[in-house]
């Protein structure tokens, strides 16, 4: 599988803790790429001195947003000969030990999604579980009838997944968006429309405090604003599928 599963991960000024991610994620896994997405905390300069075939490291000049640096990897790999891609993120919030359970699943169902499904510890905040709801329930409707061959979208934020990267890159050049944190849950949408099964695999998700090198990105306004427009425009989408996702049913 290290021929064909790489491990993704997209940094945007994680500090110390992306070494740390990385050097988990290369005790689990062969084949790790890191794309430091415009960073200017220095955090990528402990990894130029990386020596190892399985290790590459992608520094793009400008700050993206993880689906933009997502994607010029994914591109990079298929070239590359790689089939799937398991992306985590660098802030030590995903299980590296659970790499290879993810990639084994992933083998074994290589037309499927494999998403992680977060299970939080009593330091995850409140706000945040329960807000994330709000998007898994949208998902549940934009993916309706959408689950032949898989299971339902358990949660449509939580990065800790493996992609097949054709279908991913197929509907990333298609659009304009995927390109910040409407990432996660827009790749699942629009892949499960594709035809891609999901299959759920829980797994942990821990909260960093700052004392512990945590470092988060999240804007609470910002990105559920950013959010609500990926949920309405996928809606329209799902509003525009409709009719013949009807067909379909009483056909059947």
């Amino acid at each position: 599988m290290s021929r064909t599963h790489l491990v993704v991960i997209p940094s945007y000024n994680t500090g110390p803790r992306l070494a740390e991610t990385v050097a988990a994620a290369r005790a689990a896994w062969p084949a790790v790429w890191v794309v430091v997405d415009g960073s200017t905390d220095g955090s990528a300069a402990p990894l130029r001195e990386v020596a190892d075939p399985g290790f590459r490291l992608i520094e793009r000049p400008v700050n993206g947003g993880k689906g933009a640096a997502l994607r010029d990897a994914l591109e990079a790999a298929a070239a590359a000969g790689f089939t799937h891609a398991l992306a985590m993120d660098a802030d030590g919030q995903h299980p590296a030990d659970r790499i290879p359970d993810f990639m084994a699943a992933s083998a074994a169902r290589p037309e499927a999604m494999v998403l992680g499904t977060p299970v939080f510890g009593p330091e995850a905040p409140l706000l945040r579980v329960r807000g994330r709801r709000v998007s898994n329930w949208w998902t549940g409707l934009e993916t309706l009838w959408c689950t032949r061959g898989g299971e339902p979208i358990r949660d449509s934020l939580y990065g800790f997944r493996v992609y097949p990267i054709a279908p991913l890159l197929a509907v990333m050049r298609r659009n304009p968006w995927m390109r910040r944190y409407d990432f996660d849950a827009e790749a699942a949408v629009r892949l499960a429309w594709r035809g891609v099964p999901a299959l759920n695999i829980p797994a942990a998700v821990r909260y960093l405090t700052p004392a512990e090198g945590g470092i988060s990105h999240f804007r609470y306004g910002r990105d559920n604003l950013l959010l609500t427009g990926m949920h309405t425009r996928l809606m329209l989408g799902f509003l525009l599928r409709l009719p013949a996702l009807l067909l379909r049913r009483v056909r059947a």
